[in-house]
C-alpha cells in the first residue's frame, strides 16, 4: 500500500490552487475544512500518483457542478410513499457508530430488489445518503469524538442472495462507479455477513481480481458476524440482521424504537428525510415534484469493475446451470435505461 507523504499533499495543493473558482467552491463543500485529509484520499485512490489524483479530483468537481450535486440535499423525493418504496427496495441505512467513532452503514445486498422506481431515483437516493454522510454525519462524529473522522464501516448482508441478483448488475455498476470516482476511500472496512454458498463460490473467483487496496478492506465473517463485530462496536450499533445467529431479528430495539435501519421509520432515515425537506424549504424550493427524478449523469464504469461484473456473471451462470437454473443476461447494460 502506498504511503502518502506531506510532500505529495503539498504538490497536490499547489495544483488545486490553480483551478477555476467554481471548482474551488465545490471542493470546499467536499473537504469541509479538512483539505489535507481529502487530498490524501484522492492520492490513495490513485496509488500516490499526483497527476492522476489531480485529474480524478478535477473530474469529480466538474461532475458535481454539471449535476448540481451541491444542491442535491435540497431535492426531496416525493411523495413519501415513493420514498418509502425506495427504502423498502434499496436496503441501506446507518445503525450506529463503532467504538472509534466511525459511522456503521448497513447494506442489504441479498434482499434489495431495486424494482419500485426508475434507476434515476435510486441514484438520487444513494447520492443523497453519501452527501448527508459527508456533510452531516461525519462532521458531527468529528466534533463528538474530538478527532477527524472521514470514513465509515460498511456491513453487507448477503441474506437472500440468489442468481436472479444479476438483474441488478446495471444499477449496482452505476452506483459503484459513482462511488469509486467521486467518493473514493470513504469506507474503512467492508464486512460481509450471512453469506450463502452462492456468494462464497463467487467470492473465491472475484477476490483475486480486486485491487490489493480494496481486497484488504474486505472481511467475510462467519454467520451473522455478531461476535466479531461486537469487538469493534456496542450491541446497540449492530445492524438488526447481526443481532442474533441465523439472521433476522426483531424490528424493534429494547426500548421499543425501530431497530431495522433499512426502514424509513428508523431514526436515521427520519432525520435524513426531514433534513432534505428542511433544506428545500430554506432555499425556497418550488412545490414538491411528484413526477420525474433528479437526473445525474452516469460516469463510464471502471474497466476493472466491468471485468469483475463479467466474472460474477460467468460464475452465476455456471452455478445456475449446475443447479438447473437458466437465465438470460444479454439485456444487461451499464449505462442508460
Amino acid at each position: 500500500m502506498v504511503f502518502i507523504t506531506e510532500e505529495m499533499i503539498k504538490q497536490f495543493q499547489t495544483l488545486m490552487e490553480k483551478v477555476d473558482e467554481p471548482l474551488k467552491k465545490t471542493f470546499q463543500n467536499i473537504h469541509n475544512g479538512y483539505q489535507r485529509e481529502n487530498l490524501a484520499r484522492f492520492l490513495k485512490a490513485r496509488d500516490g500518483d499526483i497527476s492522476n489524483a489531480h485529474k480524478m479530483l478535477v473530474d469529480c468537481l466538474n461532475w458535481r457542478i454539471q449535476n448540481e450535486i451541491d444542491a442535491i440535499l435540497t431535492k426531496p423525493i416525493n411523495p413519501t410513499d415513493l420514498y418509502r418504496a425506495i427504502r423498502d427496495s434499496h436496503l441501506t441505512g446507518m445503525s450506529g457508530y463503532s467504538k472509534e467513532g466511525l459511522p456503521v452503514i448497513a447494506v442489504g445486498v441479498g434482499r434489495s430488489t431495486y424494482d419500485k422506481a426508475s434507476i434515476h431515483y435510486y441514484v438520487q437516493s444513494h447520492i443523497q445518503m453519501n452527501e448527508y454522510r459527508d456533510r452531516v454525519i461525519l462532521p458531527s462524529a468529528t466534533k463528538k469524538f474530538g478527532r477527524y473522522i472521514g470514513t465509515c464501516i460498511k456491513i453487507l448482508d448477503m441474506t437472500g442472495l440468489r442468481i436472479s441478483a444479476l438483474n441488478q448488475l446495471k444499477l449496482l455498476s452505476v452506483i459503484s462507479t459513482i462511488d469509486d470516482l467521486n467518493y473514493p476511500e470513504k469506507t474503512e472496512t467492508y464486512y460481509i455477513v450471512n453469506a450463502p454458498y452462492i456468494f462464497s463460490a463467487c467470492w473465491k473467483v472475484v477476490r483475486p481480481l480486486l485491487q490489493e487496496r480494496t481486497r484488504k478492506k474486505v472481511q467475510v465473517l462467519s454467520g451473522s458476524g455478531r461476535d466479531e463485530l461486537l469487538k469493534i462496536m456496542d450491541y446497540e450499533s449492530l445492524p438488526h440482521f447481526c443481532r442474533k445467529e441465523g439472521s433476522g431479528s426483531s424490528r424493534h430495539s429494547r426500548d421499543g424504537a425501530v431497530s431495522d435501519c433499512f426502514s424509513l421509520d428508523h431514526p436515521f432515515h427520519q432525520q435524513l428525510y426531514n433534513y432534505v425537506k428542511e433544506q428545500a424549504a430554506v432555499v425556497g424550493a418550488a412545490a414538491p415534484i411528484r413526477h420525474g427524478s433528479f437526473h445525474v449523469d452516469f460516469p463510464e464504469p471502471d474497466p476493472e469493475d466491468v471485468k469483475i461484473a463479467q466474472t460474477i456473471e460467468s460464475e452465476f451462470q455456471r452455478l445456475g446451470k449446475k443447479n438447473g437454473v437458466s437465465h438470460s443476461f444479454h439485456e444487461l447494460k451499464i449505462n442508460g435505461d
